[in-house]
């Protein structure tokens, strides 16, 4: 297990935190197989009845580490993606999943609240899907699920434009069910985890099978997956990056669309 994402064991909830908070916990390819190892683990562990996702500092997190981003441009990146065995995974799992949410959730930070079962925010939650503005595409099942939660127009403002949507705002669209104050975030999510908990493990797992069709979301983010391999390779990423690099504004209107 990496030192950046930390596991805890409790009462029957798995309180599963990204610890990488000088980073804003952007997340590495690292990071992505320790919590796809362990959603897999609790699948098959019955002691755990609960999975609880959050983010230690003052952000849920920033989303996929750029620099890896980058890399994976430069033909430099990884030979295996856990990403996506953490999104499989995660679409995969029968164990209810809460997320507490503080700060910034962007790109991959607010497309895996869609397979969480129970999202509490922070009231300095900001919800943001910049893919396009990077010149990728969404991922994580979010081109079905997003639409399928808060409507075409909606998700497609969201994805299009990639502009923070706020705590109360997601709340009202269906994204999550409630805003806390940020001081009472991580109790009010272990509140509810321990709630469900003591409710019928059998049960609940029973019905989230019933609820989502996991080989559906899987078929969507392996159509995704090699869109948005496509896309990392073009030229217009390529703008994109270098530009978030140089903190300068990018120009795609110069840029070939192939």
């Amino acid at each position: 297990m990496t030192s950046e994402i930390h596991v805890d064991p409790s009462g029957g909830v798995l309180t599963i935190t990204m610890a990488r908070p000088d980073k804003k916990n952007a997340l590495t390819n690292e990071m992505y197989g320790a919590l796809a190892d362990t959603i897999e683990q609790a699948e098959q562990d019955r002691s755990i009845r609960v999975l609880l996702l959050q983010g230690d500092g003052d952000i849920f997190t920033a989303g996929n580490d750029v620099g890896e981003f980058a890399a994976m441009a430069a033909g430099k990146g990884p030979s295996e993606r856990h990403v996506h065995r953490f999104l499989r995974a995660l679409a995969n799992s029968t164990v209810p999943v809460v997320a507490a949410v503080n700060g910034k959730a962007v790109g991959v930070g607010t497309t895996m609240l869609l397979h969480c079962d129970h999202v509490l925010l922070a009231q300095d939650a900001q919800l943001t899907t910049p893919f396009v503005n990077l010149a990728l595409v969404p991922e994580a099942a979010s081109t079905y699920l997003l639409p399928l939660r808060i409507g075409h127009v909606r998700a497609y403002e969201m994805f299009a434009l990639g502009e923070p949507l706020d705590a109360q705002t997601a709340v009202a669209w269906g994204i999550a069910n409630k805003v806390c104050a940020n001081e009472q975030l991580r109790a009010e999510a272990r509140r509810m985890a321990e709630r469900l908990a003591a409710k019928p493990a059998g049960s609940l797992s029973a019905m989230k099978k019933l609820m989502r069709d996991a080989e559906k979301l899987v078929s969507q983010m392996n159509s995704e997956s090699a869109r948005f391999e496509e896309r990392l390779a073009s030229a217009e990423a390529r703008e994109a990056l270098s530009a978030f690099a140089e903190k300068r504004k990018p120009d795609f209107t110069k840029v070939a669309l192939h």
